[in-house]
């Protein structure tokens, strides 16, 4: 959320200037017209953007210019000098009142703003660029010109089982879907550092969501573990998956094992049926990894069609470290829609990168040292 910045100008500046065009007007038709109430005009613009002391001042000024000019059409003690008087000096009060209200309104909606930012800084706090074997980015636009954030959320966290990862989309708009994305956040934050069993993690969320919400919203999610040897374990509840970019060149989305409810659903499910999906893979040295929501996938150019994200995401994530990748993927898809974004959007890119082995020195002459074979296969287990 942007605070509100002090204007460059000088709030004095636009009703000095208006009440110096009225002088030369004044001066230029001469005194059969006299406009000398038309000098209120200048109070009653500084209440726009000064302080009460800047309106009473900009009223004085006002009533010496009418009176200058009265004098100077002959006119000094006139009716007309008194009526328009006592026109500025009304107008100058509405002026102060109005000036009151607003500095006073101004005052509560910085106050709102700052305890606003606050709260979003805390819950949505920047993930760090490198937790154990992977490097990881972030980014968020909401479609809400107010606010930072809105219902969508991500995060990652070390745990003794690997890197957990969380991205998730409350359905809905407004404030509700701020505080389901609080709760969410609350309960993976405290569950995932500590359970050994990623689906427990996910149990734990909904059940919060049950307790603390009204229930009437959904959340759609990922939450993904990656071990510092590479393994890959993805739960899927009704989310777009992730899309894996392999250093071999490959882009493919992972795909979940099967159709699981989202978070605050899952109750809804049958005894038979499956209320964990989850997706196993064996990542690579540089593979990379673009967890993101439907706001991503769901964009659309003028034509309505939407955005391709294996087509045109793929390539430019592969190159350039995490970060720059977000940034481009980000101008790439303003220019694919060429509108401003009508859905938030979270975007999470993960790098894996274990520390590299030691090397075994050999005697001069002999043959490669043992233990250096050919890439595994990357399986795949669902």
């Amino acid at each position: 959320m942007r605070r509100i910045k002090a204007a460059a100008v000088s709030p004095s500046a636009l009703p000095l200037t208006v009440m110096l065009g009225v002088a030369v007007v004044d001066t230029a038709t001469g005194a059969e017209f006299n406009l000398l109430p038309v000098y209120a005009a200048g109070p009653a613009i500084a209440a726009a953007r000064g302080s009460v002391r800047n309106v009473l001042v900009m009223g004085g000024v006002a009533a010496l210019l009418c009176v200058v000019f009265a004098a100077k059409a002959e006119r000094l003690g006139a009716l007309r000098m008194h009526v328009a008087l006592v026109a500025i000096g009304y107008v100058t009060l509405a002026a102060v009142y109005a000036a009151w209200a607003r500095l006073r309104t101004e005052r509560r909606l910085v106050d709102v703003q700052e305890v606003a930012q606050t709260l979003e800084d805390v819950l949505f706090a920047p993930v760090p660029p490198t937790i154990g074997p992977v490097r990881l980015a972030a980014s968020y636009v909401s479609a809400s010109r107010a606010t930072r954030v809105g219902g969508d959320l991500y995060d990652a966290v070390p745990s003794p089982h690997g890197v957990r990862l969380v991205i998730a989309d409350v359905q809905g708009k407004g404030l509700g879907t701020v505080r389901c994305a609080a709760v969410v956040l609350a309960a993976f934050r405290e569950s995932a550092p500590e359970l050994a069993d990623l689906a427990e993690v996910g149990r734990r969320i909904d059940s919060a969501l049950g307790r603390r919400t009204d229930g009437e919203r959904f959340v759609t999610g990922l939450l993904a573990q990656i071990t510092p040897s590479g393994h890959l374990v993805v739960f899927s509840h009704g989310h777009p998956p992730p899309l894996l970019l392999a250093s071999d060149g490959r882009t493919e989305d992972v795909e979940p094992a099967g159709p699981v409810p989202p978070f605050g659903l899952t109750a809804l499910a049958g005894p038979g049926e499956q209320r964990d999906s989850v997706t196993g893979l064996a990542l690579r040295a540089g593979d990379r990894l673009l967890f993101y929501t439907d706001g991503l996938s769901e964009a659309r150019d003028a034509a309505g069609r939407f955005y391709p994200v294996a087509g045109r995401a793929g390539p430019l994530l592969r190159e350039t470290c995490p970060e720059t990748a977000l940034e481009r993927l980000r101008a790439d898809v303003a220019a694919f829609t060429g509108a401003p974004p009508d859905d938030d959007s979270a975007l999470l890119l993960v790098e894996f990168t274990p520390p590299s082995p030691p090397t075994r020195s050999t005697a001069p002459g002999a043959g490669p040292a043992h233990g250096a074979p050919e890439p595994p296969a990357r399986p795949v287990i669902r």
